[in-house]
């Protein structure tokens, strides 16, 4: 009956290779030989075999076999060590043959085939230093590093010469910041040749010039005077304290100023304090936007004298304090002190009144007054710069200012 199969056609199913050459059609032949298909009747109760590309129903099943004998027709013959044959090629002589390793003939190398470049003395012998890895890149690293170079006018050093902006601030020409600037520009010759490297070196005995358009911008700069009040600082805000240059706008402007110079906020631009006064100071406070001037004022080899009025007390003693203060203690304040284990150099100072002293200083280290007065037992009340140089504070009044006029100078 259709439909109805016998246990004997059924399929079995095991682990040996036998059975699966048994569903896939029987034995397999010669090559070129097809096995036989099966007849129609038996093809229509065999069950599809699939495939990775499709069902090939038609496939014929293999005979069964024996896995291990089949295993054994396709494996080769294991060759035992030293078994290996003869080579047949009449252009090679035969191998001998060996079981030991250690019996293994050395090689004669004066019999060997002429041209064989494995045995042969005439190979071109190597010559320099192996070359480094990294192909072309290495061999021009390796030559950028022994290539002589070129040597620079900014690094070089040469005896008796120095740094081209540090010369210009030197002769008083500007400031080194803007020797920097204007070499950059290109604004100074050296002996005729116009220089625009930083770092530049040059000797002292060489003639310096300065472009018009340097000097054009260097007599636009201005120089600002201001009577600085208590809660000012002279430079940037801090904690919460306003800078002096707040003070510089055309509300405040001293009517008393007689320079014809027109206020402009380009002024502003660039405007630094050349000498100090804390926050608890008052009196004359220069800012300017000239190197030259701050150079004059602060520089380290500055000769400008600064002139301060001073209040002091002497322990319990507010009143009348000069005829309590040792005479040999006010010595010591004109010259023996030393800050931060510096000597001081020698100051003028005097009684201006009973309780106000005259200090007249050619240095400007920080709080160097107040400083000075601890030392000796004087506690500052008051203290206010009065002077600079030749330029005096005047009758400016607390919290206004004025240009420095074209006739005045430090």
């Amino acid at each position: 009956m259709r439909g109805e199969r016998d246990a004997s056609d059924r399929p079995r199913f095991s682990n040996d290779r036998g059975a699966s050459q048994d569903r896939r059609g029987g034995e397999r032949g010669p090559r070129g030989d097809s096995p036989p298909r099966r007849s129609e009747g038996e093809r229509s109760f065999a069950k599809p075999v699939k495939s990775g590309y499709g069902d090939r129903s038609d496939r014929p099943a293999r005979a069964p076999r024996d896995d291990r004998a089949e295993r054994s027709e396709r494996a080769p013959a294991r060759r035992e060590f030293g078994d290996r044959p003869a080579r047949t090629d009449s252009h090679a002589a035969p191998r001998a043959t060996h079981t030991d390793r250690g019996e293994r003939p050395a090689r004669n190398f004066d019999k060997a085939p002429a041209g064989d470049r494995r045995f042969s003395d005439d190979r071109p012998a190597r010559s320099g230093k192996p070359k480094p890895r990294g192909g072309a890149l290495a061999e021009h690293r390796a030559h950028g590093d022994t290539a002589p170079r070129t040597p620079r006018r900014d690094i070089e050093d040469a005896p008796g010469t120095l740094r081209l902006s540090k010369l210009m601030s030197e002769l008083g020409l500007c400031s080194r910041r803007e020797a920097d600037e204007w070499i950059e520009k290109g604004w100074v010759l050296v002996d005729g040749e116009r220089i625009d490297t930083l770092g530049t070196k040059v000797r002292p005995d060489q003639r310096i010039e300065i472009d018009p358009a340097a000097e054009a911008v260097q007599a636009s700069q201005v120089t600002v005077l201001i009577h600085k009040t208590v809660g000012y600082v002279s430079g940037q805000a801090e904690d919460g304290y306003q800078p002096a240059i707040t003070l510089v706008t055309p509300e405040n402007r001293w009517d008393g100023d007689r320079s014809d110079i027109r206020f402009s906020v380009a002024h502003l631009r660039q405007l630094a304090p050349a000498g100090r006064l804390d926050i608890d100071s008052t009196g004359l406070l220069v800012l300017t936007q000239d190197g030259r001037i701050a150079k004059q004022l602060i520089g380290g080899h500055s000769e400008i004298d600064k002139e301060y009025l001073v209040r002091v007390a002497y322990g319990e003693h507010t009143v009348d304090v000069e005829s309590h203060f040792p005479p040999e203690s006010l010595a010591l304040l004109r010259h023996g002190l030393s800050l931060d284990d510096v000597p001081l150099k020698p100051a003028e100072v005097s009684w201006q009144n009973g309780e106000q002293l005259r200090f007249v200083l050619r240095e400007g280290k920080k709080r160097q007054i107040r400083r000075m007065c601890e030392l000796v037992g004087l506690e500052v009340m008051g203290l206010k710069r009065v002077r600079m140089g030749r330029v005096v504070l005047g009758a400016l009044p607390p919290g206004q200012w004025r240009y420095l006029a074209a006739d005045e100078s430090f």
